[in-house]
């Protein structure tokens, strides 16, 4: 299913489009905004010529010399000079310092003599509101179409294509229609308007089209180069796709115009993402020097004191945050995200119900809440938001692509009892639905038993055989690579074995990784940074099976070595601003090595009083402080046992630095004496085996080879010796020896699928039906949609009189669709004819439709049939 990532109305889109209509076919809104459209376009005039003063006084707005603007502006009002652009520059930098009773006199005396201006109705409409003067702003909104309505030949110039366009969409105009109707058209007349492209791209921005966000402010400045507003839009455009760009532009918008505000609320967004309270606080403090009202600052501090746990100051700085305008969604709309984006769902789910009080139609608030919900589990409510905001916005993509997915979901079987509620894709179900249910109820069993929750919900776990459907179940958008499965408290959602061909996992430490964070995060009431949440999950993967999770391997050797682990106290940092996808998993790594840490130095009660603490809303570091000891003394002692991991990780291997650059160019004798000098220097090794290779050394190679395995058995990479020692085994036909490092490699590597699926085959074939039973179920919890590691399973399963398993088996091969569905029936026949004689004669006649001559069902039909009463 294709997703929707785009909303402008084009042939390619799988949007709701709007086909042209009859005039008299509009509803009256729709009609108005046509009229106005079809008015517009009879009558053009040409650019404004603005004065060097105006430009001027625009230089200083656009780079945040807010009070020398007002300044210059007000002199210029002073003087009688003409030009509705000097009230308009004056209120827009009044609003910028929070000069909010200022601006509405600035914006009074432009009515009064440019009571025709559109563009200084539209800045009316937030000045009033501003000042909570609610009505009075409503009337604004109206008389900007009213005034269109009676003259729209006045109304073609730019400024005031965009006034409409804005004012449209605060009405709920169609957002295709306000973009080609008046920003495409203002932008295609008056290339070097800004404030067209500006509009354009916020537009697109806010429907989470980021391509053609990108697009238009790419274009926006070529013609307008250097503008802190068009750079910051290119930023926002870039942010997901190209990080280093976006920080690129980051800089380049503060540099341009150091008082940028939205540049500065992004970047302390980001430190909040990440944890940083104190460094968001300093940065709040030098937003609010700047415009001591501005209601996203006063929200942003009541988002810092929630997760501080200081109710008092949260209250006071939501007041504050409403002191201007007090019907404001946004402010609850901004801090219920916040809460949100660290999984704090249900808080964040309350303060966009408040949202909506205030502002019914207030559509950025319905669809958070429609995605609260859907990740609390509460379905029916969720759903229904969803619609509403569909049917309020048919172009917003998360809608729409949610919706969409809905009617993916209503084909999905569920798998049900009374602590799970399992949706998989039908096939997928019958094929290994019924170990997902038994490792879910293990892993309940196992960690709500070990951790002391007495878990009454039903917990929700959604596995998604197409990766898009996952990443907008689980971030409301398609294209989101890089994670296995997320899990919300009471919701699980995961990448299904179909979607991992290239890269298979082993779903099983996947669920049980999940799992444990249903555990923790039920504990604390979601109330946990991310870094001790996902370092257990993983401490407790490698408790259940030690293949699992993550453990030491050379990247993470010479990150820690060189300094690179960060400190406990920032540790979530680590997972929200990271360097490259491996300093992602080291972050993994590392926080289940302090989680492990805590345990071994302090006991395993020490980290169950730290999540009671969590629960009751104490911060993490004060928390560990209360249990351990002084954060200070906790990451010094860290530190050294983490270097100490690190510098005992396979003591037996040379890791010095040495430049081989010389000796892979070089005449392959150098290299021979040099391996002699180092022989257990690992990467000289590695360089010196696939030389031999190219030579066809191969006894050397051999030798070679044996000696990686033995000073590093387990590394896993895909040039590991094991596996090549075992494919030139295979090839000379040594298969004792090719089992001997299969096995080897298997101990360390639970993602080994070609492993597990050749070990079972070598096996078969010594009729070593408990190791082909092991290595055909240690291949099915990576993969379990292989039709031939399942009969491999069921055939074992037969010999070793595990029948159950075997009836299991078949039944995955039959839902595999295979080639041989009568000899399937009939071996599922023979299983059940013990105790299901109907069911088995069922299968038998299956077997004799496929296949009429087949003798052996034949005869087992008279057996059946003799024995039926």
């Amino acid at each position: 299913m294709q997703r929707v990532q785009r909303f402008r109305i084009r042939q390619d889109l799988k949007v709701p489009i709007r086909h042209p209509l009859s005039f008299h076919s509009l509803c009256p809104r729709a009609q108005t905004l046509q009229a106005l459209s079809f008015l517009l376009f009879i009558t053009v005039f040409p650019v404004y010529s603005y004065s060097s003063e105006i430009e001027n006084c625009e230089q200083l707005l656009h780079t945040g010399q807010y009070q020398k603007c007002i300044d210059v502006a007000e002199a210029a009002i002073n003087k009688k000079a003409y030009g509705s652009e000097w009230p308009l520059l004056k209120a827009q930098a009044e609003l910028a310092v929070g000069q909010y009773v200022e601006a509405k006199q600035t914006i009074d005396a432009g009515l009064k003599r440019y009571s025709w201006s559109l563009p200084l109705r539209l800045i009316a409409v937030e000045i009033y509101q501003l000042n909570n003067e609610h009505e009075a702003a409503s009337s604004f909104l109206t008389s900007i179409h009213d005034l269109a309505s009676r003259s729209a030949w006045r109304y073609t110039d730019a400024s005031s294509l965009v006034a409409l366009g804005r004012a449209s969409l605060m009405r709920n105009a169609d957002p295709g229609e306000v973009l080609e109707s008046f920003y495409d058209r203002a932008i295609k007349e008056y290339p070097d308007h800004k404030d067209a492209y500006l509009a354009s791209g916020n537009l697109a921005l806010s429907k989470n089209d980021y391509a053609l966000a990108q697009e238009t402010f790419q274009a926006a400045l070529k013609q307008i180069p250097n503008d802190a507003d068009l750079l910051f839009g290119l930023a926002r455009s870039l942010q997901r796709s190209n990080p280093e760009r976006y920080e690129t532009l980051m800089a380049q918008v503060l540099s341009t115009n150091p008082n940028h505000i939205p540049a500065h609320m992004e970047q302390i967004a980001l430190l909040i993402h990440s944890e940083q309270f104190s460094n968001a606080k300093a940065r709040l403090e030098q937003v609010l020097a700047i415009n001591p009202h501005l209601t996203e600052a006063w929200a942003t501090l009541a988002v810092i004191a929630h997760f501080e746990n200081r109710p008092h100051d949260e209250t006071a700085f939501y007041w504050q945050a409403l002191s201007h305008h007090d019907q404001n969604p946004q402010v609850d709309y901004l801090i219920g995200k916040a809460l949100s984006e660290h999984y704090r769902f249900a808080e964040g789910a309350a303060y966009q119900r408040q949202a909506l009080e205030k502002d019914l139609q207030y559509l950025p608030a319905r669809i958070q809440l429609a995605q609260d919900e859907l990740r609390l589990g509460q379905e029916i409510s969720g759903w229904e938001h969803a619609l509403q905001a569909h049917q309020q916005d048919g172009y917003d993509t998360t809608t729409f692509n949610l919706l969409e997915l809905k009617d993916q979901l209503a084909e999905f079987k569920t798998l049900q009892d009374e602590q799970f509620i399992i949706r998989m894709d039908s096939s997928e179900a019958d094929v290994y639905g019924q170990q997902v249910v038994q490792l879910l109820h293990d892993a309940r069993k196992t960690l709500c038993q070990k951790y002391g929750l007495d878990l009454k919900s039903k917990i929700t776990v959604e596995i998604f055989p197409n990766p898009d459907d996952f990443a907008v179940r689980t971030f409301g958008m398609p294209a989101v690579s890089g994670y296995l499965g997320v899990c919300f408290g009471k919701v699980i959602t995961a990448n299904s074995p179909a979607s991992q061909a290239d890269h298979p996992t082993n779903w099983e430490s996947v669920l049980w990784h999940e799992f444990c964070h249903v555990v923790t995060l039920e504990l604390t009431k979601n109330k946990m940074p991310r870094w001790i949440s996902e370092g257990i999950s993983v401490y407790e993967e490698r408790q259940k099976n030690p293949r699992w999770g993550e453990t030491m391997i050379p990247q993470y050797r010479e990150l820690i070595l060189s300094g690179e682990a960060t400190p406990i106290g920032e540790l979530s940092s680590a997972f929200l601003n990271p360097k490259s996808s491996l300093h992602v998993q080291f972050a993994y790594y590392q926080s289940s090595m302090v989680v492990e840490y805590l345990i071994n130095q302090f006991g395993f009660e020490a980290l169950r009083l730290i999540l009671n603490d969590l629960r009751v809303g104490i911060p993490i570091n004060v928390a560990i402080e209360r249990r351990t000891k002084t954060l200070g003394e906790l990451e010094q002692e860290f530190a050294a046992f983490l270097q100490n991991q690190a510098e005992d990780f396979t003591p037996k291997v040379d890791w010095s630095e040495q430049d081989l650059r010389p000796l892979i160019s070089d005449d392959t004798k150098r290299f021979d004496d040099w391996i002699k000098k180092h022989p257990n220097h690992f990467e000289g090794l590695m360089a010196y085996s696939q030389i031999l290779e190219e030579e066809n050394r191969t006894e050397e190679l051999e030798a070679t080879l044996k000696k990686l395995t033995k000073i590093y058995p387990q590394y896993t990479g895909a040039d590991n010796a094991c596996l090549r020692l075992a494919n030139l085994y295979q090839k000379q036909k040594r298969f004792d020896e090719e089992q001997k490092y299969l096995k080897l490699h298997a101990r360390y590597n639970p993602n080994a699928l070609a492993v597990f699926q050749r070990l079972a085959e070598v096996y078969q074939k010594k009729q070593n039906w408990d190791d082909v039973y092991s290595a055909a179920q240690s291949a099915n919890a990576i993969n379990p949609l292989n039709r031939d590691t399942q009969q491999i399973l069921a055939e074992a399963c037969v010999h070793l009189q595990r029948r159950q398993e075997a009836i299991n088996a078949w039944r995955a091969i039959l839902a595999l669709k295979p080639h041989n569905k009568a000899a399937a029936h009939y071996q599922l026949a023979r299983l059940l004819q013990s105790d299901n004689l109907q069911l088995a004669k069922r299968h038998t006649l299956i077997a004799l439709e496929e296949a009429p001559r087949f003798r052996a069902a034949h005869q087992l039909l008279l057996e059946l049939t003799a024995n039926t009463p």
